[in-house]
């Protein structure tokens, strides 16, 4: 109480956290930890190696490497400031870093948004056009994909994040969540929000639909295309290469269409964080998980790199023996 009558002068907000009043905080904590650490090695290992490994260095794995490092920082963003607030009473974000939150947090679900279609797309050459792969696919076209996913999903940081920022927020500063997305926010806000929430419902679904559509064109024209192959191996490789990409759009595109596009009437706050929890937390976790097991290229480069470690350290003690 006395905080909260401290924070109505302040432009300070309190997180009240995954789950409001834990009973097990330190287990929570342990849990959180586990995955954060899990998902922030598998996905800076997945980008060393695919720049360490010549194999892997394909329009396909540099697609990969770049999910990896938004990944990377999409986890980054949250889950410190979770871990920190349950170990700690103050559960307190200044108005700035609620702001930097919403917007690196809008950047990247936008940029993942178009950077899973374009990786539809270039299964699509792969499949399809496999003799043009090599020019439609080039470093130039790449470097252009990665830049517009960046660019597109910044955009819609710099729209969304000031004007949710400049609304009053002038009752009670708590957050029902874990981190500042958007909705909780606007939930503290005086004034009426709804024509803005409207706005920011269709901004959102006119995102979501510019690569789905690019996804659903991309894979009929890929299955179509595996249909009429006569060779059950050249099928099999076809699916193969795409069976992962197609689990992680699964995953990131169905918890998206929660959030974004079902009815406020289908939201409750625990629901809300739940599915929250599940993209910002499970997600970057899963994405490199998927892909290196599901996939020969990355394990046998795995494999490459672990098995130098040891005859790299045999090598230094024959040395070390000779000398002495």
């Amino acid at each position: 109480m006395i905080m909260e009558a401290i924070l109505q002068n302040s432009t300070d907000f309190i997180l009240l956290g995954l789950i409001t009043h834990p009973e097990f905080p330190g287990l929570i904590f342990a849990v959180v930890f586990s995955i954060f650490l899990v998902s922030v090695t598998a996905n800076v290992v997945m980008i060393l190696l695919i720049h360490v490994d010549s194999h892997l260095n394909t329009p396909m794995y540099f697609l990969l490497s770049q999910l990896s490092i938004m990944d990377t920082v999409h986890i980054c963003i949250t889950v410190p400031k979770m871990l920190q607030d349950l170990l700690s009473k103050e559960k307190i974000i200044s108005f700035f870093g609620c702001t930097l939150q919403i917007f690196l947090y809008l950047t990247l679900i936008g940029g993942e948004f178009f950077l899973l279609g374009l990786m539809a797309y270039d299964r699509y050459v792969a499949v399809c056009k496999p003799l043009r792969y090599p020019l439609l696919m080039n470093r130039r076209i790449c470097l252009f994909m990665v830049v517009g996913s960046w660019v597109g999903g910044s955009l819609d940081g710099f729209m969304l994040t000031p004007f949710t920022m400049s609304f009053p927020y002038c009752g009670s500063r708590e957050i029902n969540h874990f981190f500042c997305e958007i909705p909780a926010v606007l939930k503290l806000s005086c004034v009426d929000t709804s024509l803005y929430e409207t706005l920011m419902y269709a901004c959102c679904v006119l995102m979501l639909l510019i690569p789905i559509s690019v996804i659903s064109v991309s894979y009929t024209c890929i299955l179509l295309t595996v249909h009429h192959m006569n060779s059950a191996e050249g099928r099999r490789k076809a699916l193969a290469t795409c069976s992962s990409h197609i689990m992680v759009v699964s995953i990131f595109y169905g918890a998206a269409f929660y959030t974004n596009v079902l009815p406020h009437s289908y939201h409750t706050p625990e629901k809300d964080k739940i599915v929250s929890a599940f993209y910002t937390i499970l997600t970057p976790m899963l994405n490199p998980l998927i892909y290196s097991l599901r996939n020969k290229d990355v394990t046998t480069a795995l494999r490459k790199v672990l098995s130098r470690c040891p005859s790299s350290q045999k090598t230094r003690v024959v040395d070390l023996s000779r000398k002495y």
